[in-house]
């Protein structure tokens, strides 16, 4: 399978760069801001257990079935990327298709709600569909995450169904996975509400 090279993609309030371990110190922070692995709906590393996300991720992106990205904060002032406050990833790469899906995202909890995560889709869903002339895009989230569900359907993205006792998580629990997709036709319209509502964040 050929390998989606990485790529830094810049938007209005996020900058995406291409993960790697240099990235360790910051993304505890940014994961500790919260402390957002005790959520047990979600998958975010404890700090101990970072070093050992960031290797499987690159193996994952060396193998060509993810491609995952460090989210930093742009300066308001200069538009530069700051802080870094999460991570997000491609990943069930398919380029027969081609296809993939948009997850495995956390951002700290001072920066949600700030325009982040409309900002890093739209960042994410233009290189997929424009450079990697996707036909498809999916979105995977627990059935409890009803915030993550919540903004999956504000991208304008259809929910496809839900995969009954889909997976195991570590906890031990299935979880019930929710499946929502945008296809290229929608691509256009959807790109137009996003770009609508980063507008009105000025």
């Amino acid at each position: 399978m050929t390998v989606i090279a990485p790529v830094t993609l810049r938007g209005k309030y996020v900058t995406l760069e291409p993960l790697s371990l240099d990235h360790h110190d910051r993304l505890v922070e940014a994961a500790s801001d919260g402390e957002l692995w005790n959520l047990w709906y979600t998958t975010v590393p404890r700090p101990d257990d970072m070093k050992a996300e960031i290797d499987q991720r690159l193996a994952a992106q060396n193998a060509g079935t993810e491609l995952s990205f460090t989210t930093r904060l742009n300066d308001p002032a200069t538009g530069e990327p700051g802080r870094v406050i999460g991570l997000t990833s491609y990943y069930a790469i398919d380029l027969e298709v081609p296809r993939l899906a948009i997850g495995s995202t956390w951002n700290a909890a001072s920066a949600q709600g700030t325009g982040t995560n409309p900002d890093s889709k739209r960042l994410l869903l233009e290189h997929a569909f424009v450079t990697l002339g996707c036909e498809v895009v999916e979105f995977h989230t627990h059935w409890m995450n009803t915030q993550s569900r919540e903004a999956i359907a504000r991208l304008g993205a259809k929910q496809d169904g839900i995969l009954r006792a889909h997976r195991r998580l570590a906890n031990g629990s299935l979880r019930d996975t929710v499946v929502f997709s945008i296809t290229a036709s929608e691509w256009p319209q959807v790109r137009s509400g996003l770009d609508f509502r980063l507008a009105k964040r000025r």
